[in-house]
């Protein structure tokens, strides 16, 4: 079954299972209310077999971690004439959309790991809608971990299988590469902190977009005592020219790892930055829930009891 968030863009729904029991059960994941607003997932790319795979896939964790989460991904428009069979829509025709429609104006969250240059004109749009746009989903210590598994992947850092902190590493300097000019790097640098702090050796960022950024931040590991550097992508994909990832490595000689993508606690800070952003119940609402509830499980209840009467006693 599915049901549509937003017109022209259907969404399954997932069924929650039963309550897990016992002490190592799992959290429990935070209900999302019916009536809430949808996420709509902004990705700084056109739409495109590539960034089609990653988002795709993202979009899946979000709605597994989250049963009811209605979710839509906003491509930027592409250049020339628009192909009316395509599924694929921009950000700005979702909000259009839910906005015709009269459904709650969607949560914005942009795919993108820090600053990035997309991002101004995406706040734009938003407050045409008076749309909520998020954070960008960094810095965060989830984006750390999931530079440090990319990195132990590619043969550059080994990692324990139970929590993922460092034994020993092929490489003893890393360079975090990211786009959106300084301001991305020096926002990097937070993850960078907290990737050196599980890889136990020097970590600098730069930015692929800065003509030498990266080469210096080599250079200077290389000045510190580093004799096997490495490049650690800070890029999920789409926001990021892979020939830019191509040509740093060319140039700086230096092994690299790859990107993101849909690692799974990438997906896990977006459905965390869309929970955020959702506004706060009223004490009314609150208290209309709960009734609502009551009135569920006493209609239940009372049903069970009509039946048992119906049946009568048990003769032995």
């Amino acid at each position: 079954m599915s049901t549509a968030a937003i017109p022209g863009a259907p969404l399954p729904v997932r069924t929650p299972g039963s309550r897990a029991r016992g002490r190592h059960r799992r959290p429990e994941r935070p209900e999302i209310r019916t009536g809430s607003p949808a996420l709509v997932l902004a990705v700084p790319a056109t739409a495109g077999p590539e960034s089609r795979s990653v988002v795709e896939e993202l979009l899946s964790i979000v709605r597994s971690e989250h049963a009811g989460v209605q979710a839509a991904v906003g491509y930027l428009p592409a250049d020339g004439a628009e192909d009316g069979g395509s599924e694929d829509r921009t950000v700005a025709e979702l909000l259009a959309a839910a906005a015709e429609a009269g459904l709650p104006t969607p949560v914005v969250v942009p795919l993108v790991p820090g600053p990035h240059d997309f991002l101004t004109g995406l706040h734009a749009l938003a407050a045409e809608y008076g749309a909520t746009v998020t954070d960008a989903l960094g810095p965060h210590p989830l984006l750390a971990e999931a530079v440090h598994v990319r990195l132990s992947e590619a043969g550059l850092a080994r990692a324990d299988r139970a929590r993922l902190f460092a034994i020993a590493t092929a490489a003893d300097g890393v360079v975090l590469t990211t786009v959106g000019g300084e301001d991305a790097a020096a926002a990097a640098g937070i993850t960078g902190v907290l990737l050196a702090a599980r890889l136990a050796v020097p970590v600098v960022a730069a930015a692929l977009d800065v003509p030498g950024s990266v080469a210096g931040a080599v250079n200077h590991l290389k000045e510190t005592g580093s004799q096997r550097p490495a490049l650690a992508p800070l890029v999920i994909g789409p926001e990021a020219d892979s020939e830019l990832l191509a040509t740093a490595a060319e140039e700086t000689g230096c092994p690299s790892a790859a990107p993101l993508g849909a690692y799974p606690t990438v997906g896990q800070l977006i459905a965390s930055t869309y929970l955020a952003a959702l506004p706060t119940p009223s004490a009314e609402e609150l208290a209309e829930a709960e009734a609502e509830a009551a009135a569920t499980v006493g209609a239940g209840e009372g049903s069970r009891r009509a039946h048992a009467a119906t049946e009568g006693p048990v003769e032995d």
